[in-house]
């Protein structure tokens, strides 16, 4: 005998309609944004962001690189470069399902391109660090609100990786992203990691 939908089930269901929605229509609005837009949006961005990791006294840091128009991490790569500061990169688990590793990244990474399309550092186990051991991972997002809930791509990569962040004191994440990337409330799960800081080319955010 068919039970039909429960009132969980239909709300669980709407919610992940509304979430689907809001991922495909913030990538379309980062999708178009000029190349010269994205240029002065990403030098903007750099400089609050390099602004508070020098308050914070960053030693170590992970970012992502670029991928579907979102804010260009290059210059602040290049400048974490001169002024010695270790970035790494994150690596999709190759034995974990659904996690990361974290990996040094210098001007002579080889990178791979993985399954979801994204370039990372080729494994090696003698360039990997430890999350705890990062002062500050700045997390890729496709949309936040105005409380600092972020919504990723659905895979729950970094959401494993910042489950502890608090109770451990690090790594302290910081959202970086687009000002078209903000909307008014986002559909949150209890898995779904806040994050107390993030930086867009107008603005920093703190909650």
């Amino acid at each position: 005998m068919h039970q039909g939908t429960t009132p969980s089930q239909k709300m669980t269901s709407s919610a992940n309609i509304k979430r689907s929605e809001i991922r495909a229509n913030i990538r379309a609005a980062r999708r178009n944004i000029s190349p010269e837009q994205q240029a002065c949006f990403g030098q903007q961005a750099c400089a609050h962001m390099l602004a508070q990791l020098e308050k914070l006294k960053v030693k170590r840091l992970a970012l992502y690189l670029t991928n579907d128009g979102e804010l260009d991490t290059q210059p602040l790569i290049e400048i974490l470069w001169q002024n010695g500061i270790e970035v790494y990169l994150p690596r999709l688990h190759p034995f974990s399902r659904g996690n990361l590793l974290f990996l040094a990244y210098r001007p002579n990474t080889s990178l791979v391109q993985n399954s979801l399309k994204i370039w990372e550092p080729k494994l090696d186990i003698t360039q990997m660090i430890q999350p705890h051991q990062l002062d500050v991972i700045i997390t890729p997002l496709v949309a936040f609100d105005d409380v600092g809930n972020r919504m990723g791509m659905g895979g729950g990569f970094y959401d494993r990786t910042l489950v502890n962040w608090e109770r451990m004191g690090s790594p302290l994440p910081i959202g970086y992203a687009h000002d078209c990337q903000q909307v008014d409330s986002l559909p949150c799960e209890y898995w779904d990691i806040p994050l107390p800081m993030i930086i867009t080319p107008t603005k920093i955010w703190k909650f």
